[in-house]
């Protein structure tokens, strides 16, 4: 699938099928948010890979916006040095990571928000000074999902030319 492919029809899934993610596919996952551009280089994340089972399903009771991570073959906790760019740069790994699995037949979303993550840190060890800034369930869709069928709002209406206002008809 080429990339804007994979723009243009990634939805979010939050069922998984049980089967697990081959370790080429999760790797080739991780290398996408590696890979990502950063402020200066910096690389600031971290990916906390988990599939344990109970580690899962007790992630799925801290992020309350996130119960189906229970369910997930694995998730991917993001972190990031606390930095101006850090949520940015973290950020660009996410959207990596996302689109490099749903080209793959892989399904995720994000998954956390502000004041959420943070009783992640003793669960899986990762050091206070860091930001948990997203959760990322991998798995296989359990049911079909609509490849593209997006409810997006014109370009016209979020795109300008030269000046705000001055609605983008390219």
């Amino acid at each position: 699938m080429d990339v804007f492919e994979a723009v243009r029809t990634i939805l979010a899934v939050r069922q998984y099928k049980p089967d697990p993610i081959p370790d080429d596919v999760l790797r080739r996952i991780l290398e996408a948010g590696r890979l990502s551009a950063s402020a200066s280089n910096r690389q600031p994340w971290h990916f906390v890979v988990v599939q344990e089972k109970d580690t899962l399903r007790a992630m799925a009771e801290v992020v309350t916006t996130g119960p189906y991570i229970a369910a997930a073959p694995l998730a991917i906790a993001v972190a990031t040095e606390k930095s101006t760019w850090g949520l940015s740069d973290a950020s660009r790994a996410v959207q990596s990571m996302l689109l490099t699995a749903w080209a793959d037949g892989v399904g995720s979303n994000w998954a956390g928000g502000p004041g959420i993550l943070d009783g992640l840190k003793p669960l899986l060890g990762i050091p206070g000074d860091l930001d948990v800034v997203a959760v990322l369930p991998f798995g296989y869709p359990a049911v079909p999902v609509g490849s593209g069928r997006k409810n997006r709002k014109p370009l016209r209406e979020i795109a300008h030319k030269e000046r705000f206002g001055i609605p983008f008809d390219g």
